[in-house]
């Protein structure tokens, strides 16, 4: 590892397990490091190349010549209810994102990389990492050739992930320009950095809230903006966007939308009534509308409860496959069902639904 000397992190970064022995699509490792939350909080991280110009000077034992490569996405559907046959309360995810090579535009295959933080004063969680947002591909990290030093970031690229008190988080895409708040006295927050806030200072989705409008939220991908969709044990849930109904100006109001049947299920456009009429709000937008009225239609049927089972079969009915529209959300990379009161997380990946791997917070 040419960026890490110190040897406690070098033990934890080959630490890294792969579940299934040696196919190098699922890894899983306990997070031991500092990764310097309060840090992060203060270093005004307003995009990707920050957080990497962070990762690089906080975390790295050994200067980049230039800042780390790291990048950032998500495509996705979510959803909350009660369980069907506990009363425990769970969520549902598809983390949907299709790598295409630009050269050859085949689809690159992901490693997905499962990690157990537990900070001192903070809270223990469980995240999900896309490893091909710090370069590594399917197998990375017995290839020989991989450069591990970059797994030190992997704190800060978490899409989804639950932590010990029940509250569950996930980023899901938008289309338009990317969220600019500009509130004065307020310091910038990068998505990754929001999410990572949440779960590990977070018990509820009330407190995940509060947290989040101390802050300016920044998000830099261009065409892109992103909301969340959170969940907690007391049953709570919502969906926080960044709105602006003039689509030539970047989002900078925060909405949270909660408490109504109609808002425990989300894709990929907004929901929030300010943006309805807007090409990327509910009456206009078609970026996941097939999969928001499958959510729509049949948690309705079910009297929006269901048991586990029956939220895989819902992710199930709304994941992407090799075949279908080749866009840069069109492909199921892993499936949750999140049980938010007894701290689990069962994960399918690639639409394997009858191998199905289970994670506890540690």
């Amino acid at each position: 590892m040419k960026y890490i000397k110190d040897e406690a992190k070098l033990a934890m970064l080959n630490s890294l397990v792969d579940l299934e022995g040696d196919k190098g699509r699922i890894y899983e490792m306990t997070y031991t490091a500092d990764y310097k939350l309060e840090d992060a909080l203060n270093a005004d991280t307003d995009s990707v190349s920050t957080v990497a110009a962070f990762v690089a000077k906080n975390l790295l034992d050994v200067p980049f010549k230039s800042n780390p490569k790291l990048s950032y996405s998500a495509g996705c559907s979510a959803f909350a209810c009660p369980d069907t046959n506990s009363g425990n309360f769970i969520m549902g995810r598809n983390f949907d994102f299709n790598h295409i090579d630009p050269v050859t535009h085949e689809r690159t295959m992901i490693p997905a990389i499962v990690v157990h933080t537990a900070p001192a004063g903070g809270k223990k969680s469980v995240s999900f990492v896309d490893g091909l947002f710090a370069n590594y591909k399917c197998g990375f990290f017995t290839d020989g050739s991989s450069d591990l030093s970059l797994l030190i970031a992997l704190p800060y690229l978490l899409l989804d992930g639950i932590n010990e008190d029940g509250l569950a988080v996930s980023v899901l895409k938008l289309d338009g320009l990317p969220t600019r708040q500009h509130d004065p006295g307020k310091k910038k927050i990068f998505t990754t950095v929001a999410l990572r806030m949440v779960l590990d200072r977070a018990s509820t989705v009330k407190e995940a809230i509060e947290m989040l409008k101390h802050y300016n939220m920044c998000m830099d991908k261009d065409p892109a903006s992103y909301h969340f969709f959170m969940a907690d044990a007391l049953g709570d849930f919502a969906i926080i966007e960044y709105t602006n109904n003039n689509t030539d100006v970047h989002p900078d109001t925060m909405e949270v939308l909660t408490g109504d049947d109609a808002l425990r299920y989300v894709t990929n456009f907004y929901l929030s009534p300010s943006m309805a009429d807007t090409p990327h709000g509910r009456n206009i937008s078609t970026h996941g509308k097939n999969r928001y009225e499958i959510l729509r239609d049949r948690l309705a049927d079910l009297k929006y409860k269901a048991s586990p089972a029956q939220a895989f079969e819902l992710l199930q009915a709304v994941s992407q496959g090799p075949d279908d529209d080749q866009s840069s959300t069109g492909f199921t990379q892993w499936s949750q069902v999140y049980n938010l009161n007894e701290k689990t997380v069962t994960m399918s990946i690639l639409r394997e639904w009858n191998k199905q791997f289970i994670f506890h917070i540690k």
